[in-house]
């Protein structure tokens, strides 16, 4: 069955909604209020992904959220963040939330990290061409380590 969702631009408030999100997703790497609220008024890319809600509800349940940190100075830009709630997780979100913050974003490289144990996270973004470039030990919380993958922008 199809998905019916939009992407948006998120704002600040949405605040509540990407909180809960970033905690439903990635529980102790979660970002904290004042990094959310940083990133909902900053000049970056920051899209929500939206389903109706159910009938006689009204309005729309945030279900995703992405935050592209451009970087020009650098030459990259950073997917700083990107999560789909788990009951929405395999049906697309993901790549649409990726491809639409890539669009936006110019700088000629894109960079991105992920747990060295999400293998679904680094499928999808070896599909978008993303390639491991090195490894950040103890990274995240329990200490595992990220892998910090890049790609051409373009590329994938």
């Amino acid at each position: 069955m199809a998905l019916d969702y939009a992407i948006l631009p998120a704002r600040l408030g949405d605040l509540l909604a990407v909180h809960a999100l970033e905690h439903r997703c990635f529980d102790r790497d979660a970002w904290g209020w004042f990094d959310l609220f940083s990133v909902l008024v900053a000049n970056v890319v920051r899209l929500k992904a939206v389903t109706p809600t159910k009938l006689g509800q009204g309005g729309a349940r945030l279900v995703g959220f992405v935050v592209g940190d451009p970087r020009p100075s650098q030459g990259f830009a950073w997917i700083a963040t990107i999560g789909v709630h788990p009951d929405f997780q395999r049906r697309g979100l993901g790549a649409a939330l990726l491809a639409a913050a890539e669009a936006q974003l110019t700088e000629p490289r894109l960079r991105l990290t992920v747990r060295r144990s999400n293998a679904a996270a680094i499928a999808l973004y070896e599909k978008f061409g993303y390639r491991t470039v090195t490894v950040w030990e103890r990274y995240y919380a329990g200490g595992e380590a990220g892998l910090v993958m890049e790609k051409p922008h373009g590329a994938g």
